[in-house]
């Protein structure tokens, strides 16, 4: 459904975005994963439409976005992090509005405001003012903006920002709900464990530059070959824990994060039950932490020399 080709978008002498490339199969869900300033917004911006690349393109359902781009515009619904309503307006006037912006022809609008309603589950919410919709109910009132002329995919800059936990599942399920109707979805956030919950599918951008995509599955076995260890240590000083620590053999690369140590060893049951059989040899006492991040903060953080904002 989309293929990125060597896309680069310069500011001047500022690269946002440095040869990317990456595709998204038909009907999964697409996570873009990067903190803020890391391109990703520029690279949905070329998608839409909105904004030209300085070398490379995107391919839309085969369209090329730069050549095609009142077609491609036909086959994608656009939801920007940052949108803006008109509060004077009920919903239905909201959705009305930019349905005939579309193009969709008068005869079906009602029953695309119906149908956009629905899938977004403001039934209730129909003939309300925007300005009386709460944070959570005007996001949805947007993502059922971007659905009025039913396009195949769907392009969401960080459409859970800001809103509340229960909101946030809302969304999630939205987008199940989505899929489950046959759209391709690109999602971008840095809310890692929102996206594990819903994506086939990641890419990882740090600086601009892509530092790795496919299926979750497959980019957590290509960082596999380094496991990561926290832990917690305690009994000598943090000075004696790190000579111990390097005089291992076991340890690859070791940092502090708080009162954490991080740690990297080979992937390896018997390295690691090795370590901690070392430590507790020479006094050292451990906690392992109890939380467990997500799959995908866990991929982030072993690709990107960044942090998960």
């Amino acid at each position: 459904m989309i293929r990125v080709e060597g896309l680069t978008v310069k500011y001047g002498d500022f690269v946002a975005v440095e040869d990317v490339s990456f595709e998204i199969r038909r009907g999964e869900i697409f996570g873009y994963i990067g903190p803020n300033g890391a391109g990703k917004t520029t690279t949905i911006r070329v998608m839409a439409t909105l904004l030209e690349p300085s070398a490379g393109t995107i391919y839309i359902d085969g369209k090329d976005v730069l050549k095609d781009a009142h077609e491609v515009k036909r086959h994608l619904g656009y939801m920007p992090d940052f949108f803006g309503v008109y509060d004077n307006l009920r919903v239905w006037e909201y959705l009305s509005f930019f349905g005939r912006l579309y193009g969709v022809e008068s005869k079906l609008l009602e029953k695309r405001i119906d149908n956009a309603i629905k899938l977004t589950h403001l039934e209730g919410k129909k003939k309300s003012y925007v300005e009386d919709l709460s944070r959570g109910m005007k996001q949805r009132l947007c993502l059922a903006k971007t659905l009025i002329h039913e396009p195949e995919l769907l392009i969401l800059d960080e459409p859970a920002s800001g809103l509340d936990p229960n909101a946030r599942i809302e969304i999630r399920d939205l987008l199940r709900d989505l899929q489950a109707k046959g759209k391709t979805i690109l999602i971008s956030s840095h809310i890692l464990s929102e996206l594990a919950a819903v994506c086939d599918s990641v890419g990882i951008l740090e600086k601009g530059k892509l530092l790795d995509w496919g299926k979750i599955e497959e980019v957590l076995d290509r960082i596999k070959e380094k496991r990561k260890v926290r832990l917690k240590l305690f009994g000598k000083t943090p000075e004696e824990i790190s000579t111990l620590l390097r005089n291992s053999g076991l340890v690859m690369e070791m940092r502090m994060e708080g009162e954490f140590y991080s740690l990297e060893l080979e992937d390896d049951d018997e390295k690691e039950a090795g370590l901690v059989e070392y430590l507790i040899g020479h006094g050292v006492r451990i906690v392992i932490p109890s939380e467990k991040g997500a799959v995908l903060e866990e991929i982030f953080k072993a690709t990107t020399k960044g942090e998960v904002v």
